[in-house]
């Protein structure tokens, strides 16, 4: 019986840089939101979008990239 492991975790170097990424890029947009003037535009149109972009972007991608090495392996 031949069983193949799937590995659904982070797998390689460039996972955790991404994973990284998005994380500093969740910070500063939290830190923007906190800024004093609550209408400015650093607080009500920049911040959101870099959640935006950190949790539907860069966050999955970091998830679901695979190495070609890994690829070539199976």
């Amino acid at each position: 019986m031949n069983s193949k492991k799937q590995d659904m975790g982070f797998i390689g170097k460039k996972n955790i840089q991404l994973f990284i990424l998005g994380l500093i890029a969740v910070t500063v947009a939290f830190v923007l939101m906190a800024q004093p003037p609550v209408d400015g535009f650093l607080s009500r149109t920049l911040a959101p979008i870099i959640l935006v972009v950190a949790y539907l972007i860069i966050i999955p991608v970091a998830i679901l990239t695979r190495d070609k090495k890994e690829n070539k392996k199976a």
